[in-house]
């Protein structure tokens, strides 16, 4: 096969089903482009030159290019699914291109993914993208490990490949299309992944399942460099009021020695910047890191807190407990930091009134910030194998917050607007006026833009429930707060 031309694209999730060709994001304010899409097709360019990225959070896709290629990968999340399988779906009608599909869903749940594509790629594909493209040039067999596709109609797959170790490539940011002239919008935040894994173990965390409990860690110089080249793509030519660069690592502080090198070399450095990033809680009690965080340009730690039940907390393996989490967040912001704050709610326990009580939490204890987000269930995970009869439907594209299940103890109707009632609460007129009149500088500026993010948040939430309505009459569940 002649492989002379690749693309890859990553989906956006569209709220209704209209043409091929309309703009999408994944959302009205904050777009954050697949650090890990790009990642594999820098790693594809090295194979075949012409290689390049499209991603709906960005732009339109460029439809003459696309079908003109040879291999076109499609790499999927749990909320862009049925978008990525549309997307798949045309190329195959309109095109000779082999498609391929990967990421976290189409890895985590093949048997269905492939259904919709030539191949789908399982696991990390740093090693298997080359494989793959290497296998159909030369006309080898495809019996490396890592793939799945159909054959005779039956699903076949050559099973799980390990994870790579060597993870030190810098994505080439100019591969994604208009990528560099968007950069300069406020809310387009530069993004490094510095490492793959957690060793905990969570119920309802996809990310254990498609990247492992062993945590594998880019050298410290690499990650400098990409940090350098980041700040550079997004900073140059553009006059952007707000400079903020995530680290984007699901948990960065899982190799504590590493972490702490990585900190130490950006004080060491002449980057002066400003991060974000997510955590678990226990972080909060390490004072030696958070010192380390605050002078090295760490303005917030986004915490994964999830629940406020201990009872929440047991039921889905997630070693924490409330106190904790109030010491925690109590301690970040002794240092100087802020806390965000990501909530789950749905869980068994959750009942009426869990959307106040998480509001009233986050307004007493200074959170700066939150998202909100109903439970939601990726095929292979263990909520996922516990809950899957409880689904309301397969319709993947709204696992981006909406209630998704029936909950034990709550309709889901009542369980979207406690996600409701939260978000208005945290994000009142009132508190919109005290933050312009008392916080300063990025802390304004972040509570300002998130306030008008969170109406329009509202606002979508609120247009699912007249659907949630009909599934509790469907099964007879009562609402209790129409």
């Amino acid at each position: 096969m002649n492989i002379r031309k690749i693309r890859f694209i990553e989906p956006g999730n569209p709220p209704y089903r209209p043409s091929l060709k309309n703009l999408y994001v994944y959302d009205k304010y904050i777009r954050t482009p697949s650090v890990g899409l790009l990642t594999l097709a820098t790693i594809a360019k090295r194979e075949v030159y012409d290689t390049y990225m499209y991603s709906e959070s960005i732009s339109k896709i460029k439809w003459d290019d696309v079908l003109d290629a040879d291999i076109v990968f499609i790499g999927i999340f749990t909320f862009s699914a049925n978008r990525g399988y549309e997307l798949a779906e045309y190329i195959r009608k309109h095109s000779k291109a082999k498609v391929v599909m990967g990421g976290l869903h189409a890895s985590m749940n093949y048997p269905e993914a492939v259904n919709y594509c030539d191949y789908v790629l399982l696991g990390e594909g740093d090693e298997s993208v080359i494989e793959l493209i290497c296998a159909l040039r030369d006309g080898k067999p495809l019996d490396f490990p890592g793939l799945a596709y159909l054959e005779n109609g039956k699903c076949v797959t050559t099973g799980q490949r390990e994870p790579p170790h060597d993870i030190d490539t810098i994505p080439d940011r100019n591969l994604l299309y208009r990528y560099k002239k968007m950069a300069g919008h406020n809310t387009i935040w530069g993004q490094v992944h510095a490492s793959r894994g957690c060793p905990h173990n969570c119920d309802y965390c996809a990310l254990v399942r498609h990247f492992g409990r062993k945590v594998r860690t880019r050298s410290v110089e690499n990650v400098l460099e990409d940090i350098r080249s980041c700040i550079k793509f997004h900073d140059e030519g553009h006059h952007r009021l707000f400079k903020l660069l995530w680290i984007t690592d699901d948990n960065f502080f899982a190799d504590r020695e590493w972490a702490i090198s990585v900190l130490k070399a950006i004080i060491d450095s002449d980057i002066d910047y400003h991060f974000t990033i997510q955590a678990r809680y226990e972080v909060g009690f390490d004072d030696e890191m958070l010192e380390l965080l605050k002078k090295a340009g760490f303005e917030e730690l986004a915490l994964g807190i999830e629940f406020l039940e201990d009872t929440a907390f047991e039921q889905y393996h997630k070693k924490s407990t409330y106190q904790e989490i109030l010491r925690s967040v109590k301690n970040i912001q002794s240092h100087g930091m802020r806390t965000r704050g990501l909530f789950i709610v749905g869980a068994d326990n959750h009942e009426i009134g869990v959307g106040k009580r998480l509001a009233e939490f986050v307004i007493e204890n200074n959170i700066q910030g939150v998202l909100i987000q109903s439970m939601y269930f990726v095929p292979g995970t263990p909520v996922y194998d516990t809950h899957k009869d409880k689904l309301i439907d397969n319709d993947w594209s709204k696992c981006i917050g909406n209630v998704v299940h029936y909950p034990e103890k709550i309709s889901p109707y009542d369980l979207q607007k406690e996600i409701i009632t939260a978000s208005r609460m945290i994000y009142s007129r009132k508190r919109l006026l005290d933050a312009i009149l008392h916080k300063r500088g990025s802390e304004r500026l972040l509570f300002v833009g998130e306030y008008f993010w969170q109406k329009s948040v509202r606002a979508d939430l609120k247009k699912e429930l007249p659907r949630l309505k009909a599934a509790c009459e469907k099964k007879g569940i009562p609402i209790k707060n129409p």
